[in-house]
């Protein structure tokens, strides 16, 4: 008897802790706090507006259906690229020209000659201002994403964000090597290129400057391939990139300073020719969230062209008037 008591008791205890526990699921449910383990970066969006030390002084929206890259040339002309389409604007932002293409122009360059190099995903095709195609090299690979162009003199350097790699050619569209590739007798680690970001571009030496965004920073290759020097660092702060895959694109000041945009948390920056932050162009409040591709084009006037895929428009900053 005593046992059978005992047992009774065990059940109705047990049978109150499963009612207390339906009743608290389904009838005492906390306030909704949110995921504590959410990637919110609202808090480092809002930045330090003291930092912004450019205005943006004026826009302008191509007629592109969509917009992938801009590029200036010698004369503060502005070359816009994207869906089926070049167009070529003055500094002021008033179109010039124009021309179709076929496919989508994920990046473009111009050279000291006027002649417009185009990445159409996997290859390179090339244009006078007209629309006339001058050449269409060979497929760089069938795996390749061409996601920036540079030229210094006879040589164009071509990101590959497909195999990882910038592929180093002539102006005739022989591949002389390819650079970056993972080298530990070297000193080269290899890109990290989880997304088609891979931006590069040359300095007034000629030198190669190539991000590798996995790795959240800027480094420096002679034209032999060899890694000479890097910059940036991984951090949530202002003056750090954060994400899996910034800066996303970059462009050069006169000085020799760096202007970089982001991902995630949209913004532009610029940094000095060792890479120390200096201050802010624009803040994530100038664009809209989940903007990117954010690519930039400075002209001869250090102006910062913005080209802002998400507005679909072309934004120019200038420092502030003291």
């Amino acid at each position: 008897m005593k046992k059978k008591i005992i047992l009774f008791a065990a059940l109705t205890l047990l049978m109150a802790v499963i009612l207390f526990m339906a009743w608290d699921m389904f009838f005492n449910k906390p306030a909704d706090k949110g995921n504590p383990y959410a990637y919110d970066l609202k808090a480092f969006k809002s930045g330090d507006s003291s930092k912004i030390m450019y205005a943006e002084v004026q826009h302008f929206s191509p007629g592109l259906p969509a917009i992938h890259g801009i590029a200036c040339d010698q004369s503060d002309r502005i070359f816009i690229c994207g869906d089926n389409g070049v167009e070529i604007y003055d500094h002021a932002g008033n179109r010039k020209n124009g021309f179709t293409v076929n496919g989508t122009a994920n990046c473009i360059q111009v050279d000291p000659d006027g002649r417009i190099y185009l990445g159409m995903q996997e290859h390179v095709e090339i244009f006078d201002n007209t629309g006339k195609q001058l050449k269409k090299w060979k497929t760089c690979d069938k795996d390749a994403i061409i996601t920036s162009i540079a030229i210094a003199g006879k040589d164009v350097f071509i990101a590959d964000a497909g195999n990882k790699v910038v592929c180093h050619y002539d102006q005739d569209g022989n591949l002389v090597k390819r650079i970056g590739e993972k080298d530990p007798a070297r000193n080269i680690p290899g890109f990290v290129v989880p997304s088609p970001y891979f931006d590069l571009g040359t300095d007034g030496n000629g030198s190669l400057w190539v991000v590798n965004p996995g790795r959240h920073r800027i480094e420096k290759y002679n034209h032999d391939g060899d890694l000479t020097f890097t910059w940036g660092e991984s951090s949530m702060a202002m003056e750090g990139f954060c994400g899996c895959c910034n800066p996303s694109n970059f462009a050069m000041l006169s000085d020799g300073s760096f202007v970089t945009s982001e991902k995630g948390i949209e913004r532009i920056k610029v940094y000095g020719m060792r890479g120390d932050f200096r201050y802010m162009v624009a803040g994530s409040d100038a664009f809209v969230e989940g903007t990117r591709g954010l690519d930039i084009a400075v002209d001869s006037k250090d102006r910062i062209l913005v080209l802002d895929p998400e507005k679909k428009q072309v934004r120019i900053f200038t420092l502030k008037k003291p």
